[in-house]
């Protein structure tokens, strides 16, 4: 009796154990080339104006933040799949010093935390970004008055 018992259980417990998801992984990192970061900064440059829209993710429905890094990467010679939340994007790539910028590089605001936005740097002190309800795609300066006051990282995909 205690045999059938025993290879029920273990039947049992190996049903459970296929039936698990695996644990989940963040997305692979693929390095960008110079001239793929140039040609994302040239994508975020021209969907300037662009409106605002919570959730969105084309030019023709309008962008959040993190939408707007999905659609330039996607759509650029870089061709990579980003993750779609500034949380996920606060993690994808690799880190870079305030002092090694180059286009193409994120620009995470509020990483000690849980990050708040996102954009995309294109040189010269300035990110592209998605700023609000009620607003457009912009660009913006990193020393301006209110951006100099936020926390921010920068990750290179």
């Amino acid at each position: 009796m205690r045999a059938p018992l025993a290879l029920a259980l273990t039947a049992a417990l190996l049903l459970v154990g296929c039936g698990t998801a695996p644990p989940s992984r963040p997305p692979p990192v693929s390095h960008v080339s110079a001239d793929e970061a140039s040609d994302v900064a040239i994508h975020a440059l021209g969907l300037v104006g662009t409106r605002y829209r919570y959730g969105g993710n084309t030019p023709a429905g309008g962008f959040d933040c993190s939408g707007l890094i999905n659609y330039v990467f996607r759509n650029s010679r870089a061709q990579l799949l980003p993750p779609r939340t500034v949380l996920q994007l606060s993690q994808w790539g690799a880190p870079v010093p305030g002092d090694a910028l180059r286009t193409g590089d994120l620009v995470i605001f509020d990483p000690s935390s849980s990050p708040t936005h996102a954009g995309i740097y294109v040189g010269d002190g300035r990110f592209v970004h998605a700023p609000s309800t009620g607003g457009d795609v912009r660009m913006d300066r990193l020393d301006s008055k209110y951006w100099s006051r936020q926390k921010v990282s920068f990750r290179r995909p």
